[in-house]
């Protein structure tokens, strides 16, 4: 049985299986623009789905013709992302959660020579989580382990009541190694695919996010 805190929107057709199968498209993918707009629109779409399952609180609207009532966010979460390539995943679900405080960190894999994978933490700029809902956006959930490393150093600066990760694709071994590091943490995915390769990257995945989104590195 599968757990509760799994959620893939590609289980159940809809316009995301047309955003994820644009960024997997080869003869799509060199349009940089355009890979970015996708990753953005899943953003929409992770953040609209993360929404419902948030606290709310009624509130009196004044229209133009009377006084009515409705539902609001309790309070805003706190938006994470890692640099560089969860930037247009994060600008999507900025888009909805648009008051928002931010996260970033700077977290690389580094592969070394007897194939072990190791993760660098260079850069963390947190505003204060403490009994907030935090929602850390990365669009590559491949190990597991930059996100886990990246969530840990966010507890510095304070314990979240809430924490949902949130990534176009998935690989099992990734959603698995989560599990077990947060098993609090709601999982939202585009996709979840077969598996990792023997160099850590989701097969059949998409290739480079970042390199996609913004140019290949040097």
């Amino acid at each position: 049985m599968r757990n509760p805190n799994l959620h893939i929107l590609t289980d159940t057709p809809s316009l995301a299986n047309h955003f994820v199968a644009e960024l997997r498209d080869v003869t799509v993918q060199h349009d940089s623009l355009r890979f970015r707009r996708n990753l953005e629109r899943l953003g929409e779409l992770l953040a609209y789905e993360i929404s419902k399952t948030l606290p709310y609180t009624s509130a009196g609207i004044t229209t133009p013709l009377a006084q009515t009532q409705t539902m609001l966010l309790a309070e805003q979460p706190v938006l994470a992302t890692i640099l560089r390539a969860g930037l247009p995943l994060y600008n999507g679900m900025l888009n909805y959660f648009d008051k928002a405080f931010s996260t970033f960190v700077g977290a690389y894999r580094v592969e070394e020579q007897n194939t072990e994978l190791q993760i660098n933490m260079e850069y963390l700029a947190s505003t204060d989580i403490h009994d907030k809902i935090l929602i850390l956006a990365d669009p590559m959930l491949a190990t597991g382990r930059s996100l886990v490393k990246s969530y840990k150093g966010m507890l510095r600066h304070g314990k979240p009541v809430q924490v949902h990760f949130a990534a176009a694709i998935a690989s099992p071994e990734g959603v698995a190694y989560v599990q077990e590091q947060v098993p609090e943490a709601h999982i939202w995915l585009g996709a979840l695919d077969e598996r990792l390769n023997e160099h850590f990257y989701i097969v059949p995945g998409l290739g480079d996010a970042g390199d996609l989104a913004f140019g290949p590195k040097v």
